[in-house]
């Protein structure tokens, strides 16, 4: 499995943004799918996961009513539409797959797509 993700820029705060990740290989229902972001000098954190077949989305609290996950079956592709940026959304932001049920902990994904920069300016 291959996950390419998409999408990043430079925006200024209030902008939006939709990130792509385009999934190679076979997806099953029993899939769930993951965006993370790393901001400079910080851990790694959840913004959002859902299953495949678009069940369990499940949002950190600082993106939940800004951010929205979503999938095109037909693509195979994983978007995570981001409204009303803000300057501390700034992050290298990675998509990624697991069997299993959305989770909010990276280390439970073992397939990582490159990494997309969203870069929001105040």
């Amino acid at each position: 499995v291959q996950l390419q993700a998409s999408g990043g820029g430079l925006v200024q705060a209030g902008a939006s943004l939709r990130l792509s990740c385009a999934v190679s290989g076979r997806t099953f229902s029993s899939t769930s799918m993951g965006w993370f972001r790393q901001a400079p000098g910080k851990y790694r954190e959840f913004v959002a996961a859902m299953r495949w077949n678009g069940g369990n989305p499940r949002y950190q609290d600082s993106v939940k009513g800004r951010f929205a996950i979503s999938r095109d079956t037909a693509k195979n592709t994983v978007f995570l539409q981001m409204d009303s940026l803000k300057p501390e959304d700034t992050a290298v932001y990675y998509c990624a797959r697991r069997v299993g049920s959305p989770v909010t902990s990276d280390v439970e994904y073992p397939d990582w797509g490159q990494g997309t920069l969203v870069t929001v300016s105040s």
